[in-house]
Order: structure tokens, then C-alpha cells, then sequence
């Protein structure tokens, strides 16, 4: 007697594979090579002429602009979404983030100055300011348009070269800004102040970092009460690599990030003999500009100003904030295209737009009237002991308040915990 086998059942196949791979485990989307290989040929290029044509001192500016964009990036630093958070949630782990970075900075600096040590014949300086209209008029302009823009300075750099379209009208309004300015300095020329207060010219280099580190670990102290107070939801982490890898793949921990970025403008201090800046370089684009479609921007009083006729009279590639702000973006678009997060956002709301231009010509029109944004005043100025960065910061804060309740008008969301990186 003969029995019949049921048939075999062939195992079922795997789905297709499409054109699109998907995310990896962690989250991190696929390296984006074409971008990263066009970003990654423009940097070495532009680090070869920068070099040739112009030397070794603005080589390594570009070169140290290059590893603040890529450090920029990883750690998503933020300054605008560090205030937003803790105006609008009471989230202080953004301004603690701040802390660190303006104490090591602080450090640095009082180690570089306080011995004068410099490279390429420089003689490091402190950056301080005049108390006065225009700085609390400045920085309370710029807190409500870094809520508007969407970014703050060094944030609109390195958002421009990981792809966020919508910063490139930020970008936009902010040399708009800077040029207005410029064009009408003369209206602000004369705003009432006083000298500034560099701490350590009344009691010296130890004594001035001793009271910034005192008054940083005060500023710690009051987030963490005001966030116990409020309990806000926790702030969210992007996708990152595990192990090595993690340096180019995915995120850091900020307060890395900040050591690391208060390592890199120490190092812009010590090639330099300034501290690292963004916002003048805006202005000289603008009036460069200008003079490309035959305009004469030189003839206007703040280009007759002694330094400000030696940086328009010279090339953009030998200016040492444009540098290093060149150096961001490309090394930005490097960081986000090998860690698969590049790309160009479409479909921009015209609010959305709108808010960004506003944003942008705020923020440029404040940088100049206070001397410097959240980068060249706040952080340069707070890390050299000098008041004026105090007052900037705290001005800047209020000017957030405002800057968040402006959001409305222009139908932007309310701030979330894990809303901009900067």
C-alpha cells in the first residue's frame, strides 16, 4: 500500500529590497555621500588656497572654523533653544550646558592672557565693551529675533551647512540687518554709555576667574531650583552611534560639546589674539555686496571707521571671522552628511519664511548695535571677565520673553523639549 506525501511548502521570500535603505538600528539614517563628498572636496580646496594664496595663520583659522562647525553639529549646541527652554518649560540643562562652556572658556582664556601666549607674532587680548543703550538695546533685539529666526548666530551657520533651507533666509536677513546698520550708523553712533569693566585689570587674572567661576556655579544653582519648581519633560536626545564611531556618527553629550568648542576658541584666541566671533563678517559680506553691483558702501561713516576701512579694503578670505564662519558651514555639511542627516527641507510656510527674514535683520541689527552676538559678546565677553558680556546675556534673556510670545504672530509652535537645536 503506497501513501501520498502532502506537498512541500516552500518558505516564503524576504519583502524587496527598495532604492531607499532604512534607518539603521540606532536611528541614524545612511551616510549621505554625495553631499559629503562634495562638502568634504570644497573644505580641503578651500584650505589649500586659503593657505597658498593668503598663508599659514588664515589657514589655520579656516581649519579651526572647519572643526567648530563639525563640533557645532554633533553636539547640536544651542543657545536659542537653551533660553526658549527655559523661559517657556523651565528646562535649565541647555544653560548648564552654557555654564560649562563659559567656564572652561574662562580658564582657557585667563591661561592664554593672563601669560600671553600667542602663535603667527599674535598678542591675545581680552574682548570687552561699553555699558550703555546700545547694548541693552542690541541684545534685547537679538533675544526676540533669535526666537523669530529660528537660530542663533553660530546656530544659522551650522543649520545652513547641515541643509535647513529655512535658515538660509535667516542668514539672509541677518546681512540685511548688518548692512542697515552700517548704512544708519551714524543715528547710533552717539547712545549714551560708559567704559566697560574688564575685571581683571582691577584685580587680575586669577581674581577674574575666580569670580566668573563663582557666579557660573550661582547661575547653576538657580536652574536647578527653577527646573525642581517647574519639572518640566525631559529634553530630547538624537539618534547616535555607539562606541568610536560616535564621533561622526550621531550625537555627543553636550557638555562634551561645550568642553570641546571652549578648546577650539581658545585655540581662535591663541592664532588670533582675538576671541571667536561671528556678526562682523556679515556686515563686510553685505557691503562686499554692494560694491559688486556698483553701490559704494565704503563712503558711509562705519566704513570709514579705521578698522572697519582695513577689513572692507581687504579680501573676504583674509578676514578672520569670515573665515572661521565659512569654516562652520562646510564643516557642518561634512559632520551631517557622513552622520546621514543633510538634507534640504522644501515646502516652507510663508509665515515660517516671513519670521526668518524678520529674525535674521533683527539679529544684525542688535549684533552690531551691541558689538557682538551670543558668540563675540555673550560667550567672549562673560569667558574675558568683562561685564558687558553679563549684561548681554541677561538682556538677551529678556528679550526671549518677548521673542517667544512673538512666535505667535507668524503661527510658530510653542517651545517643546525637544523643539531647534540652537
Amino acid at each position: 500500500m503506497s501513501t501520498t506525501l502532502p506537498p512541500r511548502r516552500l518558505p516564503s521570500l524576504p519583502p524587496p529590497v527598495t532604492s531607499s535603505p532604512p534607518p539603521e538600528a540606532d536611528g541614524l539614517q545612511p551616510v549621505r555621500r554625495v553631499p559629503l563628498a562634495v562638502a568634504s572636496a570644497g573644505s580641503a580646496a578651500l584650505t589649500w588656497y586659503v593657505w597658498a594664496e593668503h598663508g599659514a595663520k588664515p589657514g589655520v583659522l579656516l581649519l579651526l572654523g572647519l572643526a567648530l562647525g563639525v563640533a557645532l553639529f554633533h553636539s547640536r549646541f544651542g543657545f536659542t533653544s537653551a533660553w526658549r527652554q527655559l523661559v517657556a518649560v523651565g528646562n535649565g540643562t541647555g544653560l548648564r550646558a552654557h555654564a560649562v562652556l563659559l567656564g572652561t572658556t574662562a580658564t582657557l582664556f585667563a591661561l592664554v592672557i593672563g601669560t600671553g601666549t600667542g602663535l603667527f607674532g599674535s598678542h591675545p587680548e581680552p574682548s570687552g565693551g561699553d555699558l550703555g543703550v546700545a547694548l541693552l538695546a542690541g541684545a534685547f533685539v537679538f533675544g526676540i529675533g533669535m526666537q523669530l529666526g529660528g537660530a542663533c548666530a553660530s546656530g544659522t551657520l551650522f543649520a545652513i551647512g547641515s541643509g535647513q533651507s529655512t535658515i538660509v533666509l535667516t542668514l539672509g536677513g541677518f546681512i540685511a540687518g548688518s548692512v542697515l546698520y552700517s548704512w544708519q550708523y551714524d543715528l547710533v553712533d552717539d547712545l549714551p554709555s560708559v567704559p566697560g569693566v574688564v575685571m581683571s585689570e582691577h584685580i587680575g587674572w586669577f581674581g577674574s576667574w575666580a569670580v566668573t567661576i563663582a557666579v557660573l556655579a550661582g547661575v547653576v544653582a538657580l536652574t536647578r531650583v527653577v527646573q525642581a519648581r517647574r519639572n518640566p519633560p525631559p529634553v530630547g536626545v538624537p539618534p547616535t552611534a555607539r562606541g568610536p564611531i560616535r564621533a561622526i556618527r550621531g550625537s555627543w553629550p553636550l557638555l562634551a560639546g561645550a568642553v570641546v568648542l571652549a578648546v577650539l576658541g581658545a585655540a581662535v584666541l591663541v592664532v588670533s589674539g582675538g576671541a571667536w566671533g561671528i556678526t562682523s563678517a556679515f556686515a563686510l559680506w553685505g557691503a562686499k555686496l554692494l560694491q559688486l553691483v556698483g553701490l559704494h558702501p565704503e563712503s558711509w561713516s562705519y566704513w570709514q571707521q579705521p578698522k572697519q576701512a582695513h577689513m572692507l579694503a581687504g579680501p573676504v578670505l583674509g578676514d578672520k571671522t569670515s573665515l572661521t564662519d565659512i569654516g562652520i558651514m562646510l564643516g557642518a555639511a561634512v559632520a551631517s552628511a557622513a552622520g546621514g542627516a543633510w538634507t534640504l527641507h522644501r515646502g516652507l510656510p510663508w509665515r515660517t519664511a516671513v519670521a526668518a527674514v524678520l529674525g535674521g535683520v533683527l539679529m544684525g541689527v542688535g549684533a552690531r548695535l551691541a558689538g557682538g552676538c551670543n558668540i563675540g559678546a555673550y560667550l567672549a565677553g562673560i569667558a574675558s571677565g568683562s561685564l558687558h558680556g553679563w549684561l548681554w546675556g541677561v538682556t538677551a534673556l529678556a528679550g526671549t520673553w518677548f521673542g517667544l510670545r512673538a512666535r505667535a504672530l507668524f503661527a510658530l509652535p510653542n517651545p517643546t523639549p525637544k523643539d531647534s537645536v540652537c
